[in-house]
């Protein structure tokens, strides 16, 4: 009736008698209203091409390491290996997976809930490990022998590990649910030596990435001396564990959450409760020792002697006794501490402490002392961002070769290989052409210091061309700059630049003692070049003494300054050589 049906009722006629009914619907839906129906569709549709689309972010928590980003890790790395070595320590790793039951502590640590754990096919429980002190604890019982508990390696051990750890939890700034830790322990040491050498450790560890004690602090406190407290108070040993677990979470869940929860899950009153959070908030051991009401304790004198040993050492400065750090772990048994960020705005930077009795757990026969501490790579990274100390560490290469044309390309190869095996960084320009600019753009791009061109007219002199884009001042002659090196003497070729491929000036006597022997010569009893002979001992010599510049190379040379360059070409290229030396060094020759 009405309007409708001429139209529209024609077009009901057209779908219904339609030879492909579905089509013709879906063409009959615009005229008929269906426009949201068909929008749907194609958001449907589009919905399902983004998920077949495999996404380009990591999984979450967990991160990437462009070569900028690995550059900088490497560069971490590299500190905490070297200052583990300043104290003596040796590496060990373990597998990244390791047996579930190595966690289950029965503590309350939120360390249990945060596990990678899962049923492998063989029926194991297993986890992506989620710290690498447990691993530790394995590996040195597979140093004891089982019956008497004696170590069969020296003691004290100490090692130190760099491993990746998975916890699954929050992320925010300077926590992920991936990163690495660097860890270093004393294992056999029961004095508090061994604690003052780890803190030692981490102070160095800050200086040398350009950080002091204005920037970073380490609270120390000592889980004896609130043991000491707990004990008087009536908790039980087998609580004591607990009770720090609760007691850490002071500064994430507050006082009076602390205090309810050690009443509901150790047993304590509200008083002692009380007692142990208030205690906590002591500014000083003395302070801490009166609220605590343990007087002058075997555990109050420890931890001044820790003080004391710390200003001895030289690196007092850094430390603060600070009631409040318990550290969340149930195995420390000792002095605690962590790093801070003395401006406030990270969270902890390290943290460790004493855990003597982390391998009678395991089924040590007896107990035995450890004491350790991990450094998360995050928060470091975050710390130097904050205090702007983050390095440059842009890509270099020591030599780019370039061949001159595509027949050299074998030539340029064999280049290459000789500067490899005098050690060397080396690329190859990928594209052989005549059109040096090209070569050398690509040289910068890179970060080439110097570019080995390779050239049929030197080639053909045994000879490489090779210029230093990096050492010298762009007012710098191209005499200084360039050089033409013999191909059999590339492994000695920053003897003709005068300088490393870094830009330090050449001990000539330190150089020639390292010189290999050319052509069958003895180094140790280095030739002098005759008179008369010069240019066919400067064919296998960089100098006319040999392989270190000598007297007779400053006389000759200042003899034919005055008369002009040679013009054969090997005392040619000496002369050049020689020339780009300051006065006053060729003097030291003499």
């Amino acid at each position: 009736n009405g309007p409708f049906f001429p139209a529209r009722a024609a077009r009901c006629v057209e779908v219904l008698f339609a030879p492909h009914p579905v089509r013709a619907y879906r063409r009959a839906l615009p005229a008929m209203g269906g426009k949201k129906e068909a929008k749907a569709e194609a958001a449907k549709k589009e919905e399902t091409a983004k998920k077949a689309v495999i996404s380009l972010d990591p999984p979450s928590g967990t991160r990437d390491f462009f070569p900028d980003e690995m550059r900088q890790q490497r560069w971490l790395f590299n500190k905490f290996r070297e200052v583990a070595g300043l104290y003596g320590f040796q590496e060990y790793d373990a597998p990244v997976l390791e047996h579930v039951e190595l966690y289950k502590r029965k503590a309350g640590e939120e360390i249990t809930d945060q596990m990678y754990n899962f049923t492998d096919k063989e029926g194991a429980e297993v986890t992506l490990r989620p710290e690498m002190t447990p691993s530790l604890a394995r590996m040195v019982l597979n140093l004891m022998r089982v019956e008497t508990g004696e170590m069969a390696a020296l003691l004290p051990l100490k090692w130190f590990s760099i491993p990746q750890c998975w916890r699954f939890e929050t992320t925010q700034r300077g926590r992920k649910r991936e990163h690495y830790q660097w860890n270093m322990d004393i294992v056999g040491v029961p004095g508090i030596s061994a604690e003052v050498e780890l803190l030692s450790a981490i102070c160095t560890f800050f200086e040398k990435i350009g950080l002091s004690s204005k920037d970073v602090g380490l609270k120390v406190n000592s889980r004896k001396v609130l043991g000491a407290v707990t004990k008087k108070a009536g908790v039980p040993d087998n609580r004591f564990a607990e009770t720090c677990v609760i007691i850490d979470k002071l500064d994430k869940i507050g006082a009076e959450a602390v205090q309810k929860e050690l009443t509901e899950k150790v047993g304590l009153s509200i008083e002692v409760g009380k007692k142990l959070t208030d205690a906590t908030t002591a500014k000083s051991l003395d302070e801490f020792a009166e609220l605590a009401g343990v007087g002058e304790s075997d555990e109050v004198k420890e931890m001044r002697r820790l003080f004391e040993m710390a200003e001895d050492y030289g690196f007092g400065d850094w430390l603060i006794f600070d009631a409040s750090v318990v550290r969340g772990l149930a195995y420390y048994t000792g002095v605690v501490f962590e790093g801070f960020d003395r401006a406030g705005v990270l969270r902890a930077i390290c943290g460790g402490g004493r855990y003597d009795r982390l391998l009678s757990l395991y089924g040590s026969p007896k107990e035995v002392p450890c004491v350790g501490f991990g450094f998360g790579d995050c928060v470091v990274a975050e710390l130097l961002k904050e205090k702007n100390v983050v390095p440059v560490l842009p890509h270099t290469i020591d030599y780019l070769v370039a061949p001159y044309n595509q027949d050299m390309a074998g030539k340029a190869l064999n280049v290459a290989r000789r500067l490899r095996l005098a050690g060397k960084k080396v690329d190859v320009f990928p594209d052989p052409a005549k059109k040096v600019a090209r070569a050398f753009n690509y040289a910068d791009r890179v970060g080439a210091v110097r570019v080995a061109f390779v050239a049929p007219g030197e080639w053909e002199q045994g000879l490489v061309r090779i210029k230093d884009m990096r050492n010298f001042g762009q007012d710098a002659p191209d005499s200084v700059k360039q050089k033409d090196v013999p191909l059999d003497d590339l492994a000695n070729v920053d003897r003709y630049f005068g300088v490393t491929i870094d830009g330090k000036p050449i001990d000539s006597s330190a150089s020639s003692a390292a010189a290999p022997a050319s052509g069958g010569l003895d180094s140790s009893a280095p030739e002098q070049a005759k008179a008369g002979s010069e240019e066919s001992f400067l064919a296998v010599h960089p100098y006319l003494g040999g392989f270190q510049p000598s007297r007779a190379d400053a006389e000759l040379f200042e003899k034919l300054s005055k008369t002009g360059r040679p013009s054969t070409p090997n005392m040619a290229r000496w002369f050049e050589h020689v020339g780009s030396f300051q006065p006053a060094q060729q003097k030291a020759w003499c």
